[in-house]
C-alpha cells in the first residue's frame, strides 16, 4: 500500500469523494492506459467479484422453512444481481450460498438441496454468458455425499470451485472426519471458498447483538487457525483456499497464530505444532486467499496489506448485503496504487482462475 505515486495512481485523495459511476470511469482509464482488460460494455473495468450470493428457489424454501433467512437473500433475483454488477463495472462475479448453507441437520435434504443449488448456478451460467462463474455447494458434513457432489460439479458443471462453510455444527474445516473430501480436492487442485458462519458454540451468546456483527469474522479466524494448526493445509498444499472478509480478525492476532508452536513447545502442550506447519505459520497464512467483502476500509486492508502481498487479495463484495459500488469506493480509500487495484479488481482472480478469462 502507497500513499502517493505517479503516472496514473489512484489514491484516497483523487477518488474516495467519487460517486460509484465516476469512480469506475476512473478506474477504467487507468486500467486502459496500461493495457488491462475491459468488460463488454460501457468501457468499465472487468472487475470480478469472488463473493456474490444468489437465492435459488429451494434454498428461498429452506430460509423459510427453518426461519434461517434474511430479506436480502429472500428478495434476491437474477436481474438484482445483474443490476449491481453493471451499475459498477463488475464484468463477472462467481456465485455462491452463503450462511447457513445446505446443512439443516437432514442428509438426505442437504444432498437435494445442494445439487438444486449447484444445477440453479450453471443454468444461471448458461442463462448469462460470461456473467457468473459458479462455487459450487457441498452437502457437509456428510463425507460420502459431498465427494459425489465434487464429482458432479466438476465433471459435469465445469464449476469454478467449491463453497463451504467454516464450521458445520461443532466441528470445523481441518477436521478430521473430512480428510477424504480434502484429499479429493487436493487431487483435483481445487479452490475452496470458505464463508463463515455462526458455530453450535456461539449461538445467541450476545443476545442483544446479531451474529453479523462478531460472530461471521471470528469464525473465519477459527476456520483459518483450524486449517493451519490441525496440519491440514500442509497436508493439501494443491488447495487453494479462499477466507472471506479479510481473514475475520486474523491479522489482528497473528502475532498469537505465529507464537503458537513456541507455546506449544514451551508448555509441553504435545500439540506437535511445528510438524503440522513444516513451512511455517506466516508461510502458511500467506499462502492463502482473502477477499475484500465487507472489509473494504483502511482498518481491515491495511493489517490484511500488511501481512500479505496484493497478489493474494480478491475483490469480494457480499452482495446482496452490501453493493460493488460500495467496495470501489472503500478500496479507493486504502491508498492502493493503480497496480495493486488492478490486481484485486481481476488480476488475481485470473492467475488464480484463467478460465474465467474466456468466459
Amino acid at each position: 500500500m502507497r500513499d502517493h505515486c505517479s503516472n496514473g495512481c489512484l489514491t484516497k485523495r483523487s477518488v474516495l469523494s467519487l460517486g460509484a459511476s465516476a469512480a469506475a470511469s476512473l478506474f477504467a482509464a487507468a486500467f486502459d492506459s496500461r493495457g488491462w482488460a475491459q468488460s463488454a460494455g460501457g468501457g468499465a473495468p472487468g472487475i470480478i467479484d469472488v463473493h456474490h450470493h444468489v437465492s435459488p428457489p429451494g434454498f428461498i424454501n429452506a430460509l423459510l422453512k427453518y426461519q434461517a433467512g434474511e430479506r436480502p437473500m429472500l428478495d434476491w433475483t437474477p436481474a438484482r444481481s445483474i443490476e449491481d454488477m453493471d451499475r459498477a463495472g463488475v464484468a463477472l462475479s462467481i456465485i455462491s450460498i452463503t450462511t447457513p448453507g445446505v446443512w439443516f441437520g437432514d442428509r438426505e435434504e442437504a444432498r437435494r438441496l445442494a445439487r438444486e443449488c449447484n444445477d440453479y448456478g450453471a443454468k444461471l451460467k448458461a442463462d448469462f454468458p460470461g456473467r457468473f462463474g459458479l462455487f459450487a455447494s457441498l452437502p457437509l458434513p456428510d463425507v460420502e455425499d459431498s465427494l459425489k457432489e465434487i464429482e458432479y460439479v466438476f465433471e459435469h458443471l465445469n464449476a469454478d470451485g467449491v463453497g463451504v462453510m467454516t464450521s458445520f455444527g461443532d466441528r470445523w474445516l481441518g477436521d478430521e472426519s473430512w480428510v477424504p473430501v480434502m484429499d479429493e480436492l487436493n487431487r483435483r487442485k481445487a479452490i475452496v471458498y470458505t464463508h463463515p458462519t455462526v458455530a453450535n458454540c456461539c449461538r445467541n451468546v450476545l443476545p442483544d447483538v446479531h451474529y453479523s456483527v462478531v460472530e461471521l469474522s471470528t469464525d473465519t479466524t477459527r476456520a483459518i487457525a483450524n486449517v493451519v494448526f490441525s496440519g491440514t493445509a500442509a497436508r493439501f498444499p494443491d488447495i487453494r483456499f479462499i477466507f472471506s472478509h479479510a481473514g475475520g480478525t486474523m491479522p489482528f492476532v497473528y502475532q498469537r497464530f505465529v507464537a503458537y508452536p513456541l507455546l506449544d513447545k514451551a508448555l509441553g502442550l504435545n500439540k506437535r505444532i511445528q510438524d503440522k506447519v513444516p513451512s511455517g505459520v506466516l508461510r502458511t497464512l500467506q499462502s492463502f486467499y482473502y477477499d475484500t467483502a465487507q472489509a473494504a476500509h483502511p482498518m481491515a486492508m491495511k493489517p490484511l496489506a500488511n501481512l500479505v502481498s496484493p497478489k493474494q487479495i480478491l475483490f469480494g463484495t457480499d452482495f446482496p448485503f452490501r453493493t460493488a459500488a460500495d467496495h470501489i469506493k472503500g478500496l479507493a480509500g486504502c491508498e492502493f496504487d493503480a497496480q495493486d487495484l488492478a490486481r484485486i479488481y481481476r488480476g488475481n482472480a485470473l492467475d488464480l482462475m484463467p478460465q474465467l478469462g474466456r468466459a
